[in-house]
């Protein structure tokens, strides 16, 4: 059992994938699975018990190019197929910046995060009328978190409260 990288054109690997499960059922060819890895474009990745089983099940498809001579381990791809949504720790409240269009470096404040569909609800800072966005858990970073915002808030109410003191006196 091993794991091919198969080239296919940009922006079309969804397609493919969904062609290549398609051809694997129809003609019966023994083969396990088709992914598409994150942040890798241009390459989908197909699981088969050798290459001539790969071959295949994308033989004669568009938008196929070809599949990379070298077989991969699941060690080696683990990272792109299986993102960490726990390590980011994102928490209500956090201010985020977004890292993909059309929002992007744009900054946001978190309202809902919701951890099985992977996404998070924000507001937009620079918006004139607050509209909820929802983005991608892996689509933004974190700059601040919630509870320091609110401090410094605090901290920045103490000491014009302080500055008003002094000027009454």
């Amino acid at each position: 059992m091993s794991i091919f990288v198969i080239k296919v054109t940009t922006n079309k690997e969804e397609k493919v994938m969904d062609m290549i499960a398609e051809h694997i059922l129809k003609k019966s060819i023994n083969a396990y699975a088709v992914a598409k890895p994150l942040g890798l474009r241009g390459y989908i990745l197909l699981e088969a018990p050798d290459k001539e089983h790969a071959e295949d099940a994308c033989f004669n498809l568009p938008y196929v190019k070809g599949i990379v001579g070298k077989t991969i381990t699941y060690d080696e791809i683990k990272n792109m197929l299986e993102p960490n949504i726990e390590a980011m720790n994102i928490e209500k409240d956090d201010i985020v910046e977004i890292l993909s269009d059309p929002f992007k470096k744009e900054k946001a404040k978190v309202l809902r995060i919701d951890k099985q569909k992977g996404e998070v609800v924000v507001s937009l800072l620079g918006a004139v009328v607050p509209i909820p966005v929802t983005i991608k858990i892996e689509n933004i970073k974190v700059i601040r978190r919630g509870k320091d915002a609110d401090n410094e808030e605090n901290e920045d109410n103490e000491n014009s409260n302080r500055r008003d003191e002094w000027r009454l006196i």
